[in-house]
């Protein structure tokens, strides 16, 4: 009998324009069904965040031998409408990216692209966020090249309930050594406010700007691994956000203490 083709919904921060969206699409085309539906503009840095202050236009673009939707929304808000609007039927998988771009560290809770796979995971769909490391002379064709053996194995060794794949590639794709399975680290892009002036008014603007903030970071991590020329894979867990500990050592205390008489 012959294997079942999956069938995966792609989305991406980036833009339905991007290279890296290009790239994922090539790359997993020739082993499954895979419609696009993602943002009509760029969405980098948004988040999980939905558009809900705008009506949403969702037009088809044209592809050769795939189904490509764009609209102006979200990668979270793309997610959404893809399944509850576009697709007939619900995917094996949502997979996002490829970004132009690194998500290690804490920069997980800022991507879009990240976020596109943290909304399908919490419509209970095995999800995969992929990124490269390298923002300015990204090269996604030999990421790309890895996407399907990465995607296989979700497939034949599925993620536990409320968990997502990470995935990011090193700058130097090309010389990379493998592939490791590892924790988040910690560092991530903070603010570098620009100050600038207005030409005709000399009123005062500002671009937000990002730098790096960098950490001791434990030596199995995504960031240490990507440093020494690997691609790192985290496994992020967003079905149970409590702080476990916290609630065993205060919630008689603080129970007790606010009670209302």
């Amino acid at each position: 009998m012959p294997k079942k083709r999956p069938y995966i919904l792609v989305t991406n921060d980036d833009g339905i324009t991007a290279p890296g969206l290009k790239a994922l699409w090539g790359s997993l085309k020739e082993f499954a069904d895979v419609i696009v539906v993602a943002p009509a503009s760029e969405q980098s840095a948004v988040g999980l965040s939905l558009t809900v202050r705008q009506p949403l236009l969702i037009e088809q673009i044209d592809w050769p031998d795939s189904e490509v939707w764009s609209i102006n929304g979200t990668p979270a808000t793309c997610v959404k409408m893809a399944l509850k609007v576009i697709l007939k039927k619900a995917p094996d998988l949502v997979i996002s990216g490829i970004n132009r771009g690194g998500n290690a560290g804490r920069n997980v809770l800022y991507s879009g692209t990240v976020a596109g796979a943290i909304e399908g995971t919490f419509q209970g769909i095995q999800s995969i966020a992929f990124s490269c490391s390298d923002f300015m002379n990204t090269d996604y064709s030999i990421a790309a090249k890895h996407v399907p053996d990465l995607v296989q194995h979700v497939i034949e060794h599925p993620l536990p309930s409320g968990t997502l794949l990470n995935v990011n590639f090193p700058k130097k794709t090309s010389q990379m050594k493998g592939v490791k399975l590892t924790r988040q680290g910690k560092e991530y892009w903070v603010e570098n406010p620009d100050k600038r002036f207005h030409p005709a008014e000399q009123s005062p603007y500002y671009w937000l700007g990002v730098k790096l903030a960098e950490f001791e970071e434990n030596d199995d991590c995504d960031v240490v691994w990507l440093k020494k020329g690997y691609a790192a894979a985290v496994p992020v867990h967003v079905g149970e956000l409590t702080d476990h500990k916290l609630l065993e050592q205060h919630q008689s205390i603080f129970n007790k203490k606010f009670i209302i008489k």
